[in-house]
């Protein structure tokens, strides 16, 4: 890597840090992350729920942070090994925007990345066909798609790793009819099952328009019309998040006892 400055973010477990490039942002996120991964993922021929969720047909993936796909805790950390496909990048920058988003958890939680060694269970960077990835760990080696030319943000690997340690989107919480209507008139036809709302554990975390998890208002419309208004407000806009919102570090850190 090339940028002019660089910090380190040593690991004690396992001696090996990750060297993150603090650089400008070299893309632009102006649709959010919710946006970008309905658009990469329009055309795509993969099997997934929820917009960007691939299935499991060995367990149900929501609530499974209560059955056992919440990844470990060592002492006051939860280590996440991770490899990034030679695929996937092609040069020193697209490599940063994933470390980049990867260390900003660094900040904020007790989550740390570390290398993949020898590592059973760890994330694995790809450009596959979208972005998309499992919800809490699975068993071996899970992939994480960043499709190259779409996926390369730091909102969206945000999104996709939330995924991976155990989080849905906002949208299909529990107590989402409180907050939200889901206008299935508007629905693309064979699209209904992304707003499908799920048994999530909330956290004692409010509702989250800010969520770097939530939907847009217009997701998945087949006439341009809304299929998610807030009842609050029906003109209220949402579903563009660049980052990662307080609710969204609280839930990471409340999940994994970051402050225990």
């Amino acid at each position: 890597m090339t940028p002019a400055f660089f910090f380190s973010v040593c690991l004690s477990m396992t001696a090996v840090c990750l060297r993150a490039a603090v650089i400008r942002n070299i893309t632009d996120e102006s649709l959010g992350a919710s946006a970008i991964i309905e658009k990469v993922n329009a055309n795509s021929t993969k099997v997934l729920v929820h917009g960007d969720i691939v299935p499991t047909a060995t367990r149900n993936a929501v609530p499974c942070t209560a059955i056992g796909c919440k990844w470990p805790k060592t002492g006051p950390f939860v280590y996440v090994p991770v490899s990034i496909g030679l695929n996937t990048v092609s040069s020193s920058q697209e490599r940063d925007v994933i470390i980049n988003a990867l260390v900003t958890f660094h900040a904020s939680t007790c989550i740390r990345f570390v290398w993949r060694t020898t590592h059973r269970d760890f994330l694995h960077f790809f450009s596959g066909q979208g972005c998309y990835s499992y919800l809490g760990r699975q068993n071996g080696g899970q992939l994480v798609s960043l499709q190259r030319n779409g996926c390369l943000f730091q909102s969206t690997v945000q999104h996709e790793v939330l995924h991976a340690l155990g989080f849905h989107h906002e949208q299909v919480r529990s107590d989402r009819d409180l907050h939200v209507r889901i206008l299935t008139a508007n629905i693309i036809p064979g699209k209904e099952h992304n707003f499908v709302k799920v048994q999530t554990n909330n956290l004692g975390t409010p509702y989250d328009f800010n969520s770097v998890m939530h939907y847009g208002r217009f997701h998945f419309s087949k006439n341009r019309k809304p299929t998610i208004v807030a009842k609050s407000n029906p003109n209220l806009n949402f579903g563009n998040a660049f980052q990662m919102s307080a609710n969204d570090i609280a839930r990471v850190n409340r999940l994994y006892g970051c402050c225990e």
